[in-house]
């Protein structure tokens, strides 16, 4: 997937792991577009990247609020007519505390951020990957996956940062799964992925305290959804690293996922 035409976009590239990538990335030619919060830091991150082979894009926007996602993807489509890989890889950990946080829109921020924010992009955004294909969404997930309960979505009960944090990662996955059987794979693919456990990132010296894995760990398992030939018709998959692991038990469930999706088309009001 290494040519002078592709195009990759990678939310939340300021920091940490999507930084680390965006930095892999612009070594390779081709087109980078970057997303951030903050326009001082992601101007900092492309003069840092002025010598990269690939063409620097920048775009910002608070992924908390859907009004600014949806402006986020009308950029996208300014800067390019095609996509070849989305990373959606921006999200908010855990916390360093168990106070409940809602977004702009009133959802809970984990969901809205981590799973709302990156299913709309993905579903927006699927002109420019199918224009792009053979093309790849990469969901950056985690192997901290909490079945979502129905009755309270929105984590409105028995608050604590692990249940918000691991849901919204379930149901990215399991939507994920879902989206996947609804593309052909040899138009676009849907994979999911546990980079590495506990990186030395700030999301995980907020919500931990402590580190596990290496950063260059987590950067090689995203290089290779993004880039590997043996994965070019490969879809519907969970990830650990670069092996193929098992997500969830609740997240194949079909019914599970066909539920999940419905909620999600309901949230943003936007659907396939």
């Amino acid at each position: 997937m290494e040519t002078t035409d592709r195009t990759v976009l990678i939310t939340g590239a300021t920091s940490g792991l999507g930084r680390a990538v965006a930095e892999s990335v612009a070594q390779r030619p081709g087109r980078l577009i970057l997303h951030g919060r903050d326009a001082e830091r992601l101007n900092e991150l492309a003069t840092e990247l002025s010598s990269a082979k690939a063409s620097i894009e920048l775009v910002t926007a608070e992924l908390d609020e859907l009004s600014q996602v949806h402006d986020l993807v009308d950029k996208v489509f300014e800067l390019t007519d095609h996509l070849d890989v989305l990373v959606n890889n921006a999200g908010i950990g855990k916390g360093a505390t168990d106070t409940r946080q809602e977004s702009a829109d009133g959802f809970e921020l984990r969901t809205a951020v981590n799973h709302l924010a990156p299913f709309v992009l993905s579903l927006r955004l699927l002109p420019l990957l199918e224009t792009g294909a053979p093309s790849r969404i990469v969901n950056v997930a985690s192997g901290a996956q909490q079945p979502l309960d129905f009755e309270d979505p929105q984590v409105e009960h028995n608050y604590t940062g692990d249940r918000a944090y691991g849901q919204s990662k379930f149901v990215m996955i399991a939507t994920g799964f879902f989206l996947a059987n609804k593309l052909p794979a040899e138009v676009v693919t849907v994979n999911s992925l546990h980079p590495a456990t506990l990186m030395p990132t700030r999301m995980v010296e907020e919500g931990y305290g402590h580190t596990v894995d290496d950063l260059a760990t987590g950067v090689d398992a995203v290089l290779h959804l993004i880039e590997s030939e043996a994965l070019e018709s490969v879809t519907g998959q969970y990830f650990s690293g670069q092996q193929r692991a098992e997500a969830h038990p609740q997240a194949y469930d079909p019914d599970v996922q066909q539920r999940l999706w419905k909620l999600t088309e309901e949230l943003t009001g936007v659907q396939l």
